[in-house]
């Protein structure tokens, strides 16, 4: 689902350009979950970007499927992101204005695939069916990082992008979140790519693999 040949990305500086990724090789098969861990400065985020379609590679090439993200203008990449690829972060990133249901049903809707039967059964599995009135100032951490997986997941994406998306909650909760997450992986099939600082996190994902200066070490 996810073939990555010597990918490469560099930033200006005042002392000249700054190498982030250096030449990375990644595969990541169809329904496959990986963590992605390393230090701070590593690339991880660079890379996770890169994988969306939020940023630009200065070398390599990156394929979802058959598509090389890296050929496309700014519009295939947000088509792409729209149709295919799922994001979910360590800030929660919902609409204040709407209320759980309509910030569950947003990116389907965006997608062309909502499909209330699904959404239902969604907020069942994590547990929101009785607060899909509420809005998200209403909602505690966990509860609002939950409905952002069932929004990401309500489009049903070939592909997820998590990055730290437990870093803002509590052990306990961001261990329900993650056991609810993988949960819907298995059940969906899609592939699953998750940046983490937390060892014990990523030992919950079907392989793990660490970034070391731009590298897979």
């Amino acid at each position: 689902m996810l073939t990555i040949r010597t990918l490469a990305k560099a930033y200006p500086t005042p002392q000249g350009p700054l190498a982030v990724l250096r030449g990375l090789d990644l595969d990541v098969g169809a329904g496959q979950s990986l963590s992605l861990m390393g230090e701070s400065g590593s690339g991880k985020s660079t890379l996770l970007h890169l994988v969306a379609g939020l940023d630009s590679a200065d070398g390599g090439s990156i394929h979802v499927g058959e598509t090389d993200i890296t050929r496309l203008d700014d519009a295939g990449r947000a088509a792409l992101r729209r149709q295919r690829i799922g994001l979910v972060f360590q800030q929660f990133n919902l609409i204040p204005s709407l209320t759980v249901a309509a910030n569950l049903a947003f990116q389907a809707r965006i997608a062309g695939r909502h499909d209330p039967a699904w959404q239902n059964t969604l907020a069942d599995r994590l547990g929101l069916t009785d607060l899909q009135d509420r809005y998200p100032e209403q909602l505690s951490g966990g509860q609002q990082q939950r409905v952002a997986i069932g929004r990401t997941f309500a489009m049903r994406p070939d592909l997820i992008l998590a990055d730290e998306p437990t870093g803002n909650l509590d052990e306990e909760s961001g261990d329900a979140v993650m056991h609810l997450a993988l949960n819907l992986v298995a059940q969906t099939g899609c592939t699953f790519l998750m940046v983490t600082h937390s060892a014990r996190l990523a030992g919950m994902l079907d392989r793990q693999v660490t970034l070391v200066q731009g590298r897979l070490a």
